[in-house]
């Protein structure tokens, strides 16, 4: 959710809206997974086996949860960066173990924003932006891909690396492709990190959780297997209306409990377009479900006010219900889990 640079929006009467508008959605195959369970059928109960990823990237929290922020930032520089994320963390009372940046795909990067970052003890989830799929498995792109994945190596610490977030959106079809095609791409730059032994990057597979609600979106198809993924996510913003956060995330968990790896809640916003306790108790909602999900292990709100279409706005002023609800979130145990040790990544296999 954010500008089109990056193309991440709001979701507002059960569909994304772009500020480029949305391309049809092109005609995907049926999924290589087994469909989510509907509202109509008991939900699967929370996964209680052992979560890992494949050893990439950073270990999982063995208790509770990461909880971390994107924050619209006056000055966009790095130190504007920080301390926009350092004004949020303070509002909610809470560290915050994760700092969010969004990258485009020529972008270098770490950057001296996450160096920043960095330099406050946090972990970093990096959304790096696509480009057409099947240039990306033309081999065409391998020296940018190689330079990022030696960048990230050489940097040494842990981070969670989102290429192509939220893929199945239908305004990415025209590069995406498909899932075939999306899948393809996806193993391609994985197998150019493991040839370069950049063992420190988690590979964050991240759908829209629409993906998952709406099914003509068909978000399961775009997986590219427990081996290719070390954490699940979704996003998830409140709806004109405000549908609640676990009614759209439990088709999400149905197919997450399928799968042995931790889930991130890569972006989630309450918007302004409700009440003030209306958003106040979507957020005690968001609160609520995690602490009954112990296979979400991270949690990051985005937060901008957007003053052109579509006129968004998730930021929590100051005094207000919604703020009081976040503090809520922000300072409960469950969501104070440190981020990993400088440096520390699990062991390899």
């Amino acid at each position: 959710m954010s500008w089109c640079a990056r193309g991440v929006l709001a979701v507002l009467a059960g569909a994304v809206i772009t500020l480029s508008g949305c391309a049809g959605e092109a005609a995907a195959p049926p999924p290589a997974d087994p469909p989510p369970t509907s509202a109509a059928q008991p939900p699967a109960p929370p996964r209680t086996g052992r979560l890992a990823t494949t050893g990439w990237g950073p270990a999982v929290p063995t208790r509770g949860a990461w909880l971390g922020a994107w924050v619209k930032a006056d000055w966009e520089t790095p130190q504007g960066r920080a301390a926009a994320l350092e004004g949020f963390a303070g509002q909610g009372g809470s560290r915050l173990a994760i700092a969010h940046m969004y990258h485009q795909w020529t972008d270098e990067f770490p950057s001296p924003t996450q160096v920043a970052f960095q330099s406050a003890g946090r972990l970093q989830l990096i959304s790096w932006s696509g480009t057409d799929t099947r240039s990306v498995t033309s081999g065409v792109y391998d020296q940018l891909i190689r330079a990022r994945a030696e960048a990230i190596r050489d940097y040494g610490h842990p981070v969670l690396l989102r290429w192509r977030w939220e893929m199945d959106r239908p305004n990415l079809a025209a590069k995406i492709h498909s899932p075939a095609d999306y899948v393809a791409a996806w193993k391609h730059i994985r197998a150019i990190f493991a040839a370069t032994g950049t063992r420190n990057a988690g590979f964050v597979w991240c759908p829209h959780v629409q993906g998952f609600v709406d099914s003509k979106r068909q978000g399961a198809a775009y997986y590219p297997g427990d081996d290719q993924v070390d954490w699940l996510c979704a996003d998830a913003y409140s709806e004109e209306g405000f549908a609640g956060f676990g009614e759209q995330m439990d088709a999400f968990m149905a197919f997450a409990r399928t799968r042995p790896r931790p889930v991130l809640v890569g972006e989630f916003g309450v918007t302004g377009d409700g009440t003030d306790a209306q958003r106040a108790a979507w957020l005690r909602e968001v609160r609520e479900y995690v602490k009954r999900q112990p296979q979400i292990k991270g949690l990051v709100y985005f937060s901008e006010k957007m003053a052109r279409p579509p006129h968004y706005d998730t930021t929590l002023a100051a005094g207000s219900q919604a703020a009081a609800a976040w503090r809520e979130l922000a300072t409960d145990p469950h969501f104070g889990a440190p981020p990993p040790t400088a440096g520390a990544s699990p062991p390899a296999g």
